[in-house]
């Protein structure tokens, strides 16, 4: 899913080397991919990773021609709230198979 020309996943390593964010892309549809395992350890976290790996993957949507990125959520996930809303992603409806789960929220931005 995450294999070049659908897709792409990144990591973020740390000065040993160590994986500390990451993240991917897949084909959603035709025109969309959507933001898949998105992850800072707890440890990296506030350092503004998880913004410079959206951002990147972002780039990397535009040059596989995507124009537009979805992406699902928890509910109880309010850092990833607060990121993805202020990367100027806007609340959906729920696509399957999220539309039945009662803690998923939505999200999609035009690139």
């Amino acid at each position: 899913m995450f294999v070049p020309p659908d897709g792409v996943f990144l990591v973020i390593r740390d000065d040993a080397r160590r994986a500390i964010a990451c993240g991917g892309i897949a084909r959603f549809d035709a025109t969309r991919a959507e933001v898949k395992r998105m992850y800072v350890l707890p440890e990296a976290r506030g350092q503004g990773l998880g913004r410079r790996l959206l951002a990147d993957l972002e780039e990397e949507a535009r040059g596989l021609g995507y124009t537009a990125l979805v992406l699902e959520t928890g509910d109880r996930q309010p850092e990833a709230l607060g990121l993805y809303a202020s990367a100027g992603f806007e609340r959906i409806p729920c696509y399957p198979p999220y539309d039945t789960r009662e803690l998923s929220l939505c999200f999609e931005k035009p690139l």
